[in-house]
């Protein structure tokens, strides 16, 4: 109920503001261009979409290197951070990253386990980005698969106004309390190119360094020669390097590039346990048994666009991706602090070939619009057995090479009744490879009523497709028993959405922006690993079982007055995921737990020192689910787990020098200093007893850092 209370609060605020403004609805900002999920490039506010715009300046201000520096930030976001492996992963609406698909240009990225789906948000640089546009709910008929939860499209500079542009930045950071120059911190270096050669031919090019030197916490790092586990590192060290290039040429209606991109990663793990060496007469040495994993991700695209007869505007994108990762084990001998018996083999693989089209603008009229498109996928994946679960039923270890493709059309109409008023259906039709075919719908409303007012109503209907773990993990042994599931089929999903957006101008000469939008979303053959049997041991296997609902009420404001700009979120989620393991006779029931997020951000211009001051929190309200394990007699049981709530504050100074061609930036990061969060199991389990509970800790960051920022862009003709 005090949640409830909280919500309603931050809701009836949003609402008192409109009756303190103007009817005018002049405001003198120009409207935001977004381009993902339209017929083409439009401003925001004809967009039949809910579209969110995170900013080049949003970025900027938050001293961004990465995603996961920015969608910390963000409502109905949730970043899941693990240290053990370095990842960062992004959970929407209680869904994980599967549900959730990142596109850069309206590619969908390349990662470990899908196309553009479970993408490592740390892997994803921020160098040229000029917006981030996110949409929440289905859209798979105009990204396919997999699009359940919402996408998220980076969209890149191309070109740009002068005939030279130069930036370099170097950005040092404390991770934690723990910073030194070279072996300690975070230190990154970019620098970046652009020229214009003439009106038509331009040229980016761009590297960056982000060199994470790990979190030491109460470890000692690689050198820490005793032998009582407190060797390496809670946070592993982390070496990236990137590189990118875009060559684009365009005349009139017709527009043209490629882009590359390279991404290397090296992560170090050092392992606690040290094996002692006989070395008589002299004390015994030691070395430990340790592991690197390899990243290297390559990434083309080749994009045309413009019009066909004078009339069609098309717009088409190839794509080859290519991501390995190798994993090298090695001995490093403490003494000496050198490697031995190196190792190194490729564990894993995915190649995809890429394309997608459109046309559009078939009939000269400003009322009906209609897009025909295709979209082509060609995935090759590769599993080496070292990734330690891929064994067949003889317990032999084995390699798993699979080819994904699906082939896609689509067509999306955008119909104007009138000036006020559309409607948007689409519908996609899906040939797939290795499941049944599939099929994908929405429906789209936009109604502009009077003094600005703007509705938005959505229905999408969407299908996400098993990944390489669900579909063919199998690891057996004495102590586990874990199989993935051949015979899976993609799971179907339909949501809907209803919002409000108002934008105005005060008799003060602010301005004041809301947004209020609700959504409900159904997931029908739910996969989940999910016990099968208790004796004679546990096991587990991926099925399609489980039913998910979710329902979310969020509301935004923002105001903006002289040198003042001020934001404020809230929303509040509700999951009902019913559990039925059918196996054992055991089932969840399906009722809805509740979690609340607020978040806002503050910031403040002061023109005469050529400063501006920004300050973001967010708060994450308790979370639960129901899980399953055994009780303290071995029988099957249902648990509550809650993961209790936690917030996260950043600030930052940005001051700009010598015409603004130099920029100065300092701030910190985590200022409540969160480093875990306790999770509690309710009901016991195998180590709390019948009726009492457990708890233990999830990581979630390093505790509170600094960082200061030194950019110099050069500019000219």
């Amino acid at each position: 109920m005090k949640i409830k209370f909280i919500f309603f609060t931050a809701f009836l605020f949003c609402q008192i503001s409109f009756a303190q403004k103007k009817d005018t609805t002049a405001v003198n900002k120009l409207s935001e261009v977004v381009v993902t999920g339209q017929l083409e490039p439009q401003s925001i506010k004809k967009s039949v979409f809910n579209v969110r715009v995170i900013s080049k300046e949003d970025i900027k201000q938050l001293a961004a290197n990465n995603l996961a520096d920015v969608l910390n930030q963000y409502l109905n976001i949730t970043i899941r951070n693990s240290g053990s492996d370095g990842r960062s992963t992004v959970s929407m609406f209680g869904l994980d990253s599967q549900y959730f698909k990142i596109l850069i240009d309206n590619i969908p990225l390349v990662s470990d386990t899908g196309m553009g789906t479970n993408v490592d948000l740390t892997q994803v640089n921020l160098d040229d980005v000029e917006r981030i546009e996110i949409i929440e709910g289905s859209m798979g008929v105009t990204h396919g698969a997999n699009a359940v939860s919402g996408i998220l499209n980076i969209i890149t500079k191309k070109g740009g106004g002068y005939r030279w542009q130069i930036s370099t930045t170097v950005q040092e950071e404390t991770v934690g309390n723990e910073y030194a120059l070279f072996n300690k911190g975070r230190h990154i270096q970019s620098a970046k190119i652009a020229h214009n050669f003439n009106e038509n031919w331009f040229v980016n090019i761009g590297g960056n360094r982000n060199d994470f030197a790990g979190f030491y916490d109460n470890m000692k790092g690689k050198d820490y020669a005793m032998n009582n586990g407190l060797r390496g590192y809670k946070w592993l060290p982390k070496d990236q390097l990137v590189g990118n290039g875009l060559l684009g040429y365009q005349k009139g209606n017709f527009k043209i590039f490629y882009k590359f991109d390279y991404y290397g990663e090296d992560v170090h793990f050092y392992n606690p346990i040290l094996i002692p060496q006989d070395n008589y007469p002299f004390p015994e040495t030691y070395y430990a048994n340790d592991k690197r994993f390899i990243t290297n991700r390559f990434y083309h695209h080749l994009n045309s666009n413009g019009k066909l007869f004078s009339k069609l505007n098309y717009n088409v994108s190839l794509s080859h991706q290519k991501q390995e990762r190798d994993l090298e084990r090695f001995n490093y001998q403490m003494e000496t602090g050198k490697e031995f018996d190196n190792n190194r083999q490729t564990y894993q693989s995915k190649e995809v070939f890429y394309s997608t089209g459109t046309l559009s603008n078939f009939f000269n009229s400003k009322k009906v619009d209609f897009q025909l498109g295709y979209e082509i996928t060609n995935e090759n994946g590769f599993y080496d057995a070292t990734a330690g679960t891929f064994k067949d039923d003889q317990q032999q270890l084995k390699d798993i090479r699979k080819r994904l493709e699906n082939y896609d059309i689509f067509t999306v109409a955008e119909v104007n009744l009138t000036d006020k008023f559309s409607i948007r259906p689409g519908l996609r039709y899906s040939i797939q490879s290795n499941f049944d075919n599939q099929y994908a719908s929405s429906l789209g409303l936009r109604y502009i009523f009077k003094k600005g007012l703007e509705t938005r109503a959505s229905m999408g209907k969407s299908y996400r497709t098993p990944n390489f773990d669900e579909l063919y993990t199998y690891f057996v042994d004495s102590n586990h028993n874990v199989q993935g599931n051949p015979d899976l089929v993609p799971e179907n999903s339909t949501s809907y959405e209803l919002s409000f957006k108002r934008s105005c101008q005060l008799r003060s000469g602010a301005q004041i922006s809301n947004n209020v939008a609700f959504t409900f979303m159904n997931v029908d053959d739910r996969i989940d690993m999910v016990l099968t049997q208790v004796v004679p041991s546990l096991s587990y296997r991926y099925v399609n079982i489980n039913a998910y609902k979710m329902w979310n009420a969020s509301t935004t404001e923002q105001y903006s007055y002289k040198n003042w700009n001020v934001k404020i979120g809230a929303a509040l989620v509700g999951i009902s995921r019913k559990l039925d393991l059918a196996a054992l006779n055991l089932t969840t029931d399906d009722k809805y737990l509740y979690s609340f997020q607020l978040n806002s951000s503050i910031s403040y211009n002061i023109p005469k020192w050529n400063t501006l001051v920004a300050l973001y929190y967010k708060y994450n309200g308790q979370q639960q689910q129901f899980v399953a394990g055994t009780d303290t007699d071995g029988s099957a049981k249902f648990f509550l787990n809650e993961i209790k709530p936690y917030s996260w504050m950043d600030a930052s100074v940005r001051k700009l020098f010598f015409k603004n061609q130099f920029e100065v930036m300092v701030g910190a990061r985590n200022l409540f200093n969160i480093t875990d969060v306790q999770s509690v199991r309710n009901g016991g389990g195998s180590t709390g007893g019948a009726h009492g509970s457990t708890s233990s800790d999830l990581m979630l960051g390093y505790g509170r850092s600094y960082f200061i920022k030194l950019t110099y862009n050069l500019n000219f003709n």
